[in-house]
């Protein structure tokens, strides 16, 4: 069993301009898939510009595994109709979690990240140190359909920082 290097909080805030799916709108919900381990937002019903705001958590064991976040459209009677899909690239991330950084005046950009065909952001995403606390905003332009946008935030959780709050 590999050791768990922390934990990475998903806060999915909400989608922006999703595709319908049903006869006028869609019941849109998140899956975000790492390895073994996947977790979903609530269902929001009749909304192509849902507001989540839902807590997700993956537990982390190395830099390398891939983050895949997909939009479904939640069906009753039928299969769940894809709404779009998008890889989240939390490697830079990452590389400013390991620095260790403490201290810095609140809020405080530590990097910035510019769209690219490696990563699926939608416009530039910024890391910010605040509050004593590193978190990473992103606007994920989806993928595999005509337009969308899914709105998350990152948080990293050491695993001996949860350890010692308990």
């Amino acid at each position: 069993m590999e050791k768990i290097t922390g934990l990475l909080k998903i806060r999915v805030k909400r989608g922006i301009d999703l595709v319908v799916r049903d006869i006028l709108t869609s019941d849109p919900y998140v899956v975000i898939s790492m390895a073994d381990q996947k977790c979903q937002t609530r269902v929001v019903k009749n909304n192509c510009n849902p507001e989540w705001n839902d807590e997700l958590t993956l537990s982390i064991t190395g830099p390398s595994v891939p983050i895949n976040l997909a939009v479904y459209d939640k069906d009753t009677l039928t299969a769940d109709d894809k709404m779009g899909d998008a890889k989240i690239d939390v490697q830079p991330y990452l590389d400013v979690i390991k620095k260790r950084l403490e201290n810095l005046p609140t809020p405080t950009i530590i990097a910035r990240i510019q769209p690219s065909g490696d990563n699926c952001l939608a416009e530039e995403s910024s890391i910010v140190w605040k509050d004593g606390k590193i978190y990473q905003d992103m606007v994920l332009g989806l993928r595999n359909v005509k337009r969308g946008k899914v709105e998350i935030q990152l948080e990293w959780v050491h695993v001996a920082d949860s350890a010692r709050r308990r």
